[in-house]
C-alpha cells in the first residue's frame, strides 16, 4: 500500500510540474506583447505577386511600421510572420519583403494559410520579441484573430475582411500573463 501511495504521489507531482511548465511556456511569447495583423498588399489581375499599388503599399510599410505609432505609443517591430508561398500567392511574404530588407528581420514563413492554430501556438510559446507583425490572406484573418484570443466577428464586419480592403491593421495587446487585454481595428495612414 505504501508503494502505491508513493507512486500516486510521484505521479501527481510530475503532472503538477508539467502543468506549471506548460503554463510558463504559454506566457513566453505573448507576455507584454503586441501582435499586429495585416492583409497582404494589393494583388494584380493575374499572377501570384503584388500589383504596382501593392508594391507601393509594401514599400510604404517600412516607414509605417518603423516605428509603428498609435495612440501616443510607438514601437519598432521585432518579428515578421507571413503565410508560406503557394503557386497562387506569394503576396504576404512580398508585402513584408521591404520591411525585412530595411530592418534585417527574417520573415518566418513556416505556416500555411490554414495553419492559424499552429501560428498562434508558436506565438504563445516561442520567444520572438514584444512586437510582432503578421501578414496573412484576408479569408483566414478572422480565424487567426480567434486563435490569438480575439473576437474576429467583432473586429471585422460580419466576421469577414472585405475583399476590397487592404488598409487595416488589427492590433492585439497582451498583459504580462499573455492574456489579451485589447483588440482594435486600425485604419492605416501610410500617405
Amino acid at each position: 500500500m505504501t508503494r502505491k501511495f508513493w507512486g500516486a504521489a510521484l505521479l501527481c507531482l510530475m503532472l503538477a510540474s508539467i502543468k506549471a511548465t506548460s503554463a510558463e511556456n504559454t506566457v513566453v511569447g505573448l507576455s507584454d506583447a503586441t501582435v499586429l495583423v495585416i492583409r497582404h498588399a494589393e494583388k494584380p489581375a493575374s499572377g501570384n505577386g503584388l500589383s504596382p499599388q501593392g508594391q507601393a503599399r509594401a514599400n510604404a510599410y517600412v516607414k509605417y511600421f518603423e516605428p509603428f505609432t498609435e495612440n501616443n505609443e510607438s514601437f519598432n517591430v521585432d518579428a515578421l510572420y507571413a503565410t508560406s508561398d503557394t503557386t497562387k500567392s506569394a503576396r504576404p511574404g512580398l508585402t513584408l519583403e521591404p520591411l525585412h530588407k530595411a530592418t534585417g528581420l527574417n520573415i518566418d514563413t513556416r505556416f500555411g494559410n490554414y495553419d492559424v492554430e499552429f501560428l498562434a501556438q508558436a506565438l504563445r510559446t516561442e520567444p520572438h520579441g514584444k512586437h510582432v507583425l503578421v501578414a496573412w490572406h484576408h479569408g483566414h484573418i478572422q480565424q487567426l484573430i480567434n486563435a490569438l484570443g480575439g473576437n474576429g466577428k467583432m473586429l471585422l464586419p460580419d466576421g469577414k475582411w472585405p475583399d476590397n480592403v487592404y488598409d487595416w491593421v488589427i492590433e492585439l495587446k497582451y498583459d504580462k500573463n499573455g492574456k489579451l487585454i485589447k483588440a482594435d481595428r486600425i485604419q492605416e495612414n501610410i500617405h
